[in-house]
């Protein structure tokens, strides 16, 4: 008797808390399409600060861009400047520029240099390898293959030590202006470290011996192409 009242107590008790929870959801139903609505908002508002900052991003690296190309020429325009004397070339040097392959299959971009339809002079970058990694040069070379002057375009080393190949920062640079392929010889085209002419500087060999190197194979980059790059009819 006592099972049959406790069980239909807890039938009573469970028909009590299911209608306490419809009329719970019944009194909550009028508020999902505000909940509804309030997410789609802030969806919206998401997607548009993205697209806004997508598109200030987008902008940013256009302007940027164009920046670091202007600058790029420009300093292009002036390492040629000092490679190449204004007094021997009435031409604009960057204006065609052939290309061609160096020994070891890369791309050459050549500049050159004219006065009254014959070429004076070609200047084009070299790289060697320092210290803290690849050093970018600009050669210039005279119709004799003597050289013009060369200056360095962009390197890691180490300031107060490998840095000694800027011509701001010492006129170690400045001496190799008039020297060839032949001049000296080819086993003096060394550091003095190595057995050949040139200074290394105090507390840094690698960086000279790469740039010693590369200068090196300018001048037989020079060589082996000589009469494509003196060729006046292919002058523009």
């Amino acid at each position: 008797m006592t099972d049959q009242k406790d069980e239909a107590e807890n039938r009573k008790e469970a028909v009590e808390q299911d209608a306490l929870f419809q009329a719970d959801e019944a009194m909550h139903e009028g508020d999902k399409p505000e909940k509804e609505k309030a997410f789609f908002f802030h969806g919206l508002v998401l997607a548009a600060f993205c697209l806004g900052f997508g598109a200030l991003l987008a902008l940013t690296y256009h302007l940027t861009a164009q920046t670091i190309v202007a600058r790029g020429v420009e300093d292009q325009q002036a390492s040629l400047e000092q490679v190449i004397p204004a007094s021997i070339h009435d031409n604009d040097i960057s204006a065609h520029p052939l290309h061609l392959k160096d020994a070891e299959g890369h791309d050459v971009t050549v500049f050159r240099a004219t006065k009254a339809g014959h070429v004076t002079g070609v200047a084009y970058e070299i790289s060697g390898t320092g210290y803290s990694g690849e050093i970018r040069l600009m050669m210039g070379i005279d119709a004799e293959g003597h050289i013009l002057g060369v200056r360095a375009l962009a390197h890691k080393e180490t300031p107060g030590l490998g840095d000694k190949i800027e011509a701001n920062k010492s006129n170690w640079i400045l001496r190799f202006t008039g020297l060839s392929l032949t001049n000296p010889s080819e086993s003096k085209w060394k550091v003095k470290k190595d057995g050949g002419q040139f200074d290394q500087f105090s507390g840094a060999t690698i960086t000279p011996r790469g740039v010693v190197a590369a200068i090196h194979r300018g001048l037989e980059f020079f060589e082996t192409h000589k009469n494509t790059l003196l060729e006046s009819s292919n002058v523009q």
